[in-house]
């Protein structure tokens, strides 16, 4: 499956057809069977593209996973009002303290991120990414990149808590309690997720950048850092030889570049 067509049924499952299933489903399925299946209609779809499309088990597709079963249990959470709005929320709270809180550890959430974009695929190559990644600069960057992520989470976490709070403000299993979900999602699954993207891609290319800036240039002048691997262990000989490996004087462009390639890969935005 291409990363477009993943993209697009990501929005079409994830967005669309839960409103579409509120708004017109409640009259032939009853308001609970409705917003159940709206509700749910997502959470099987990101189990489905982990166990049985993808089936790539790691930090992030983990990450996605544990997200998705909290929000299937609390599906059966029946609440309105403030305590709706709350569990509306949930998911924005659980990734502030995964990676807000994780900011604070010696390897904040951000560590496997990077770790899993780069991908090691050797022994060699793991300790290598280790030692890099363990470089006090790129450290720094990685803690930035968590409290980016874990503060965009809050402010969205603020914004979805109060919509839902001033619009979804009939009983729980109405028609209209289902109608005014159908309009608050309508607007926080599309005006909420673009400013989450612009800080993840924000903190991917931070932490990328960083690390590409510990590597020595390319001896062919790519602005994309030539080959990161070959730039890796090239720095790694430079480290045995007692040599410097910072690269305060290499072209701030190229470091851009290449940070910014690999944060749109890692983002899913290229391949």
């Amino acid at each position: 499956m291409s990363k477009t067509t993943k993209l697009t049924l990501d929005i079409v499952i994830g967005a669309v057809l839960p409103v579409l299933i509120l708004k017109y489903g409640t009259a032939p399925l009853g308001t609970l069977p409705a917003y159940l299946l709206a509700a749910l209609v997502p959470v099987a779809w990101v189990l489905l593209d982990l166990f049985v499309i993808t089936r790539r088990f790691n930090f992030i597709s983990s990450y996605g996973g544990a997200g998705a079963i909290l929000r299937g249990a609390l599906a059966f959470w029946f609440v309105d009002g403030a305590l709706f709005a709350f569990k509306d929320s949930a998911s924005y709270l659980l990734a502030v303290f995964v990676f807000g809180l994780s900011a604070l550890a010696a390897r904040p959430v951000t560590w496997h991120i990077a770790f899993q974009g780069l991908a090691p695929d050797t022994p060699e190559r793991t300790s290598m990414m280790e030692r890099l990644l363990a470089v006090p600069k790129v450290t720094r960057a990685l803690k930035q990149g968590a409290l980016i992520i874990g503060a965009s989470n809050l402010l969205c976490g603020v914004a979805n808590y109060v919509l839902n709070l001033r619009m979804v403000t009939a009983p729980f299993d109405t028609p209209a309690f289902n109608d005014q979900v159908a309009n608050v999602n309508a607007i926080t699954r599309i005006a909420l997720v673009l400013p989450d993207m612009v800080a993840l891609f924000w903190a991917f290319s931070l932490m990328y950048k960083a690390v590409y800036a510990e590597l020595p240039p390319s001896e062919s002048g790519d602005k994309d850092g030539g080959d990161f691997w070959e730039l890796v262990a090239r720095r790694e000989d430079a480290l045995a030889m007692g040599k410097s490996a910072e690269r305060a004087a290499a072209d701030e462009a190229a470091i851009a570049a290449a940070a910014k390639r690999v944060a749109r890969t890692d983002f899913g935005l290229a391949g």
